[in-house]
């Protein structure tokens, strides 16, 4: 479970700490360019480097510096709980002068305050305990990642537990018309925009069948007529999906591709629902779940989501939508300001905050400001 998220000195984020221990769930609010997408780049980034990228110009670029102040490194922290150990991972990058790439200034990290490794520009120092407290130091290229190219030694080791977990993190802005049922291989890793969906799908019900069930309970729940979908193999490789309805003694049958935008999201929340519950926990990032759905579907697709996580995993949402915002307590949303776009985000839990009459008409009117 992510404790504490903080950033430094990128984009519109400036010691900008999310401090969310303890919260299955959570809602980020605000106004347009507030900084709730920004956070879900950061987020991607830690993703990115779990999944294997090293190169630091396919993460950061000169751009993301605040206001152009790349005299101050960029700086990610990011601290998580996995079978009752913090976790805490360290990453700043630097400009050096008359360079147009960024590179690694600062990398650690810590397992319950111990160090597995630490760097200072190029050079690793690494720490095992096999290895009876002894250190070993090996260079890394100043514009590389270590965290992806360090060895693991077994499913056991931090290193393949904390890498893990940052691969299987879901981030989400789905663009349905992107998503599609067809699929060529197999992942458990989806991607930001809902692309791979098919592939995902495939990867979920070839490693865990059982996660049929799950997917079908909920997709009964907001679609009563479908009798199944179907993930018919079409070629050597190649899969499609085909749902399958039936009402009044008549069955239709449509690929998945023509499904409307509303519920091709049912389908992607019922995925997340099973992959939390089978190869999770995961950490999921939803930006604006309640996109493409109709008024009377946010409050149960949102606390759909929320009870999945509940027991295990967590989701972080943001939000414009009214029903779905009604949907979660001050305690658990935190309220993201920016004055204007020569300042900073600033963030504060709502519970903190006096807020006069009803929210959601403090929200309308503009009325909440940190």
């Amino acid at each position: 479970m992510l404790q504490r998220l903080y950033v430094h000195n990128f984009r519109c984020l400036e010691n900008f700490e999310l401090p969310i221990k303890g919260m299955p769930s959570a809602l980020l609010i605000g106004k347009n360019g507030a900084g709730k997408s920004t956070t879900s780049v950061v987020l991607q980034v830690f993703q990115s480097i779990g999944r294997g990228i090293n190169r630091v110009r396919d993460l950061v670029n000169v751009k993301d510096f605040a206001r152009g102040r790349s005299d101050v490194p960029i700086r990610f922290e990011i601290e998580v709980l996995l079978n009752e150990k913090l976790y805490k991972y360290v990453l700043a990058f630097e400009l050096p002068e008359k360079s147009k790439e960024l590179r690694v200034f600062e990398e650690e990290l810590l397992v319950g305050g111990t160090p597995i490794y630490s760097r200072k520009e190029a050079q690793v120092t690494f720490f095992h305990t096999s290895w009876q407290n002894r250190e070993a130091q090996f260079m890394v290229g100043w514009h590389l990642i270590a965290l992806p190219v360090i060895q693991e030694l077994s499913e056991t080791d931090p290193l393949h537990i904390f890498k893990t977990w940052l691969a299987r993190t879901i981030i989400l802005a789905p663009i349905p018309s992107l998503m599609s049922g067809d699929s060529n291989g197999e992942t458990l890793e989806p991607k930001r925009d809902g692309s791979n969906f098919g592939e995902w799908v495939s990867g979920l019900l070839s490693r865990y069948p059982a996660a049929y069930t799950q997917v079908d309970k909920y997709l009964r729940e907001v679609m009563p007529d479908i009798q199944d979908f179907l993930n018919e193999l079409i070629g050597k490789d190649s899969k499609s999906m085909i749902v399958r309805f039936e009402a009044n003694n008549a069955n239709l049958s449509i690929e998945f591709n023509d499904l409307s935008d509303g519920e091709k999201c049912f389908f992607l929340c019922a995925v997340v629902l099973a992959a939390n519950k089978f190869y999770g926990p995961l950490f999921c990032f939803w930006d604006e779940p309640d996109n493409y759905l109709s008024l009377s579907e946010v409050g149960h697709f949102v606390m759909s989501l929320r009870r999945s996580f509940k027991n295990s995993g967590q989701i972080l949402v943001t939000s414009h939508n009214p029903e779905a915002i009604r949907k979660f307590s001050n305690e658990n949303t935190f309220v993201l300001d920016r004055k204007s776009h020569l300042e900073p985000t600033l963030v504060r839990p709502l519970s903190e905050m006096s807020v006069k009459g009803d929210l959601i008409n403090a929200l309308i009117g503009g009325d909440i400001e940190l």
